[in-house]
């Protein structure tokens, strides 16, 4: 694998200037040395640890200086994408002319094609039934050479105290299904701190993507291009549902915009 994209830290935390085809190319090749490593495993005792990649936008790089799981996620992560418009302009004005949005979505799109293009096999951990329902469709009816080897989505539990005997169970039935890409859509900050958990256990690239299940599945609409693009999609969001994401947007971004005006001021590049 070539040398790591550039990368800056943000509100203390390392964002990597990756692209789509980037962090696709790495996953499946980080997939793949984890196959053969289990293939090996497999007549030698011990774990194999697996990666993580998280897609980060601004609420959880604020939600991190609060939530010390998360923080620890996201500096233990393998690679951490640009999800954000917000995030793209702050890696730029860090220096990063080249910086492009990496988003949940999408990278998730992106991955299963060259998932399917290399024969590895992926799996889907996180949302509703019929989500996953109509997203395994959808995933397949665009690659049918891409093979979903496990999709499961789990009763909701509360974050704490940890259910371990659930997790044990869900780190198991992973390994057996041999995904070796896995998709969580748990949601922020759940998912991380499930990821950070689960990675030692579970031989595959965990992939955090929170609302990209219910997006490519359908379920929710999504921001047409040119608001996206300028940075707005928040703002559509926040219009589709008001309820669960106000106090995400209306608390976070802001927030965020100052606290990076101070690292800038600071100079802390």
């Amino acid at each position: 694998m070539e040398r790591p994209p550039p990368a800056r830290r943000i509100l203390g935390h390392r964002v990597d200037a990756t692209t789509y085809a980037d962090a696709a190319a790495r996953t499946v090749a980080w997939a793949q040395a984890l196959e053969a490593s289990a293939a090996c495993g497999a007549s030698e005792p011990g774990p194999v640890h697996g990666r993580t990649v998280l897609v980060a936008n601004t609420h959880m790089l604020d939600l991190a200086a609060r939530d010390a799981a998360l923080a620890s996620a996201l500096d233990g992560a393998d690679l951490v994408t640009p999800d954000g418009v917000p995030v793209v302009w702050a890696l730029r004005a860090l220096g990063v002319r080249t910086a492009t949005r990496v988003y949940g979505p999408d990278l998730t799109l992106a991955t299963c094609a060259a998932a399917a293009a290399a024969g590895v096999p992926v799996g889907l951990h996180g949302g509703r039934p019929e989500v996953l329902r109509d997203l395994v469709a959808r995933l397949t009816a665009e690659r049918p050479d891409l093979r979903v080897a496990y999709a499961d989505a789990p009763p909701r539990r509360p974050a704490t105290p940890v259910d371990t005997a659930a997790e044990a169970r869900e780190a198991a039935a992973i390994r057996a299904s041999g995904a070796r890409i896995v998709f969580i859509g748990l949601g922020c900050p759940k998912q991380e701190a499930w990821m950070a958990r689960q990675v030692v256990r579970i031989p595959a690239v965990l992939i955090g993507v929170g609302a990209a299940f219910d997006l490519l599945a359908g379920h929710v609409r999504q921001a047409p291009a040119w608001l996206q693009r300028a940075g707005l999609e928040w703002a559509f969001r926040l219009a589709m549902e008001p309820r669960r994401l106000a106090g995400r947007y209306l608390r976070h971004n802001p927030r965020f915009a100052v606290r990076f005006a101070g690292q800038l001021v600071r100079g802390e590049r």
